[in-house]
């Protein structure tokens, strides 16, 4: 049976399950999330794979570059990813890879990226199941009118994060590029 190493990770503003398979981060998720048993479901049954705590590697050089980011010494995060979904979810996982730091953007944004502008719900839900939080940043994705909206960690941990990448950053406008 396949392995899929797993980790705990106690960051500043939570606990994240981190997760690898053959070397690649297939998980970094908030442990207390609504969806954690479906995520978790949906790795498993795509790698048929059962959890290992073993750890790996690459989990504790995810962890080391988490804990730059927190300390506001990273903008970029240098992991080989694994994201596991349908198309279209792997899709807008890879739009938000584009959002700078520091900057926010929208669903409709995302929609009109991916070139279908009437999927803004579509985006949302798959934006809602991405299982790479942090580094695969949904958390920049805001409301339409500049509100904060859910997130898997709460908008708490939405809200600091993205306070956090402000302090850090020159640039504070919504990503329009």
């Amino acid at each position: 049976m396949n392995q899929v190493h797993t980790a705990e990770y106690n960051s500043p503003l939570g606990i994240l399950i981190m997760g690898s398979y053959e070397g690649k981060i297939c998980l970094c998720d908030w442990k207390y999330r609504k969806m954690r048993s479906t995520i978790d479901r949906r790795i498993k049954r795509t790698l048929k794979a059962e959890w290992s705590t073993k750890g790996s590697d690459i989990i504790q050089e995810a962890i080391g570059q988490l804990e730059e980011y927190f300390k506001g010494d990273r903008k970029i995060f240098d992991l080989p990813l694994l994201p596991l979904g349908t198309d279209f979810q792997r899709a807008v996982w890879k739009e938000l890879l584009n959002i700078p730091y520091g900057i926010t953007s929208t669903y409709a944004k995302q929609a009109e990226c991916l070139g279908n502008t009437k999927a803004i719900r579509a985006v949302a839900g798959a934006n809602g199941a991405n299982a790479i939080s942090i580094i695969v940043p949904c958390h920049r994705i805001i409301g339409a009118r500049g509100e904060l909206v859910g997130y898997a960690g709460g908008l708490s941990a939405k809200e600091k994060l993205l306070a956090l990448e402000a302090s850090n950053s020159l640039q504070k406008k919504l990503f329009t590029s």
